[in-house]
């Protein structure tokens, strides 16, 4: 019950913030206010586990930003120790510089795998970390959607023979699913492109010239009008 008490106390000073009345019997929609309204500065994180032909089991570490569904795969590992877990909070807050995002919060839950460390490390990037409750994953649905979204279109219908494999994988899904896949989350743009304007004109209609583009041996298809 401490830990849920201390989850209530978070969420509440962290709705406060942005003018989001906290009330208990409003609970279950001012978290979704708050998501609506600091979207463009929020992220979410999670792990998730995926086991090779050899039977190794590797954790998936993964960050996306809620605006725009953008994902960044932060890495794979077999052993995701306190060193590897912080590293990794430094590449994220260095690609978030270098990409001009201004995220203030990241969401994830208390997995043990994370070290305190990793949250001084976002803070003095001007980050706050904000925790999700005990057994309520649909704190974190965004990123829980991207993880059963990675799953079923790639994970399941792939046979990973080994760590460096799962990351090829994992990339070429990154590529994919920022550049290309569209999301109705967000109108059905891209995250990293937006909607293309329509077509027109009927002589283009009459004449679609529709190419199609393989990805990772034919599991992900591209497609996309010829210039």
């Amino acid at each position: 019950m401490l830990g849920v008490r201390v989850a209530a106390s978070t969420v509440w000073e962290i709705l406060k913030e942005p003018g989001i009345d906290p009330a208990t019997e409003r609970a279950s929609s001012t978290w979704a206010a708050f998501l609506r309204s600091q979207a463009d500065a929020l992220l979410a994180c999670d792990f998730f586990e995926t086991v090779t032909l050899s039977g190794a089991r590797i954790y998936v570490f993964a960050v996306i930003e809620h605006a725009n569904r953008r994902i960044r795969v932060l890495g794979a590992t077999a052993h995701p120790t306190a060193s590897w877990v912080v590293q990794a909070a430094r590449n994220l807050a260095m690609d978030l510089e270098d990409s001009g995002c201004r995220a203030r919060y990241l969401i994830r839950d208390r997995d043990g795998k994370f070290p305190r460390l990793f949250d001084d490390v976002l803070k003095d990037a001007g980050m706050e970390v904000v925790l999700s409750g005990v057994r309520m994953p649909r704190m974190n649905s965004v990123m829980e959607r991207w993880v059963q979204t990675c799953r079923r279109e790639l994970l399941d219908r792939t046979l990973i023979w080994d760590q460096r494999h799962l990351l090829h994988a994992l990339r070429e899904f990154e590529t994919f699913y920022n550049g290309h896949r569209p999301h109705q989350g967000i109108a059905n743009a891209r995250p990293l492109h937006p909607l293309p304007a329509p077509i027109e004109d009927p002589d283009r209609i009459d004449h679609l010239d529709i190419r199609r583009r393989a990805r990772l041996g034919g599991i992900l298809q591209e497609y996309q009008h010829a210039a």
